[in-house]
């Protein structure tokens, strides 16, 4: 794909749209401040933009569209930048286009559950304010708290709260999207029914930027659950607390949350948190579990059966939060693996997935791969979900084992989740890492109807380009 130059011409077009000081350059911003629009969450990764723009409305997005559709200029797409794929990344130079100003809430309407957003909302920021009115919006992602809904659209993104009630895509009524060349639509209706054409709301989401860019998102709302127990479960071999998984399912019990830890996992968030927690030498593993619902009684019913399924398995003494703060803490922990993982090392993490009751065998091949290729792996997850976020640790590791040799082990590694049943990406996206493997998963047939979706919406291949494909 031949791609266009910026010229000082389309530089002062930009700034007439949106003006001069939401046209970032690097003679205009800081070396530190610049630089992070060419990086995201995922390893050591950066790539330098030509420029940045910050739009505030669909408007100015369609304009800038025409410009870069009829010049031709790669545009990459750019929420809060926590991203694990490389989504993010403009790997091709061009426009990084960051929806940092498009962070309103709009509307909030309670007699129809429903609310109005933009992509700059971060995640955490519209749960709090839907909760203000009684009401929940359930996807929440670790990086809920930074994380924007522009990129959780983007990957369809989960969370522990996923196994219960969903992902990002469960909750999208209509989108408003500026297409690459500069149209604007809205992809559907307000309703929770629509059978009217080819679901282009569907499609939007989970497309990494490639095919447009979300304006205005409408979002379905549920009445907000008044109770939850949470529980933190340890168990004296990893492999038990993955089969325990699927155990519980089959006792009828839903959670709300039903997070896997290995040991290295739950001490290192601790340590990075300074929060105590004494681990018995002999716990491998840790199941967090969570049941949320109207009724306090009912919950305990439930976790009475939680129990008897758990007696089945070499648990050590289960820990029940009994205090608000304590359940606090418990999530943080959990919620800062990742963050912990960072600061002890550079890493690479993969997105694995696979019908829960297959939890076991995945967790069994990432170890056995680790000890064939000689790296060390620390995983955690949404156990509820089958999805098990593996974390291959940079250590001592040489630059051609971390750059090239590793790239064996991850194939295999995936090719074991389809041979399950799975998939290569749960919740992260394809993005820049995985596309070598994303044919693994995906036949050329397949492939291809991608490929022609994307030439329909993008003919010039500019929107997020060297992603997915």
């Amino acid at each position: 794909m031949q791609f266009g130059q910026l010229t000082p011409l389309l530089i002062s077009a930009f700034e007439n749209i949106v003006g001069a000081s939401h046209v970032l350059t690097p003679a205009r911003l800081e070396e530190e401040e610049y630089a992070r629009y060419g990086r995201d969450h995922t390893e050591d990764l950066a790539f330098r933009p030509d420029v940045v723009l910050r739009p505030a409305n669909a408007d100015e997005l369609s304009r800038i569209m025409r410009l870069c559709h009829e010049n031709r200029i790669p545009v990459t797409p750019r929420g809060a930048g926590t991203g694990l794929s490389g989504g993010a990344l403009p790997t091709h130079q061009g426009v990084v286009l960051s929806t940092e100003r498009l962070n309103r809430i709009l509307n909030i309407d309670q007699r129809n559950l429903q609310a109005t957003v933009e992509p700059g909302v971060i995640n955490e920021v519209f749960q709090n304010a839907v909760k203000e009115v009684g009401l929940f919006y359930p996807p929440d992602p670790a990086s809920k708290g930074s994380c924007s809904l522009g990129g959780n659209l983007a990957h369809s993104s989960g969370g522990p709260k996923a196994v219960k009630y969903g992902t990002t895509r469960d909750y999208v009524l209509n989108l408003e999207v500026v297409l690459p060349t500069g149209e604007i639509i809205w992809t559907a209706a307000n309703t929770l029914k629509n059978s009217t054409g080819y679901n282009l709301t569907q499609l939007m989401i989970g497309s990494e930027g490639t095919l447009g860019i979300i304006t205005k998102v409408v979002f379905r709302l549920l009445p907000y659950p008044q109770q939850n127990i949470l529980m933190l479960v340890p168990f004296r071999q990893e492999e038990q607390a993955a089969e325990a998984v699927s155990a519980v399912f089959r006792a009828g019990i839903i959670p709300s949350g039903m997070e896997f830890m290995e040991r290295e996992a739950i001490v290192w968030s601790s340590e990075y948190l300074q929060i105590p927690l004494a681990l018995p030498d002999d716990v491998r593993a840790h199941l967090l579990i969570e049941l949320d619902g109207q009724d306090l009684d009912q919950l305990y019913k439930e976790a009475e059966q939680v129990y008897a399924v758990l007696e089945h398995y070499d648990v050590g003494e289960i820990l029940l939060a009994d205090t608000a703060a304590q359940k606090d803490e418990l999530w943080k922990i959990r919620r800062n693996i990742g963050n912990a993982v960072r600061y002890n090392s550079v890493y690479k993490e993969e997105d694995t997935v696979v019908p829960r009751a297959e939890l076991p065998t995945l967790l069994k091949g990432v170890k056995d791969l680790g000890e064939q290729y000689g790296f060390k792996s620390v995983c955690y997850g949404h156990a509820g979900d089958g999805n098990l976020h593996v974390n291959i640790i940079r250590g001592e590791l040489s630059d051609e084992m971390w750059h090239h040799g590793l790239q064996q082990p991850i194939r295999e590694l995936f090719q074991l989740c389809v041979r399950l049943g799975g998939t290569i990406s749960g919740e992260h996206g394809i993005g820049l890492v995985q596309r070598p493997y994303i044919s693994i998963a995906l036949g050329e047939v397949q492939l291809n109807l991608m490929r022609g979706i994307k030439q329909v919406f993008d003919p010039h291949g500019i929107m997020n380009p060297g992603k997915i494909f």
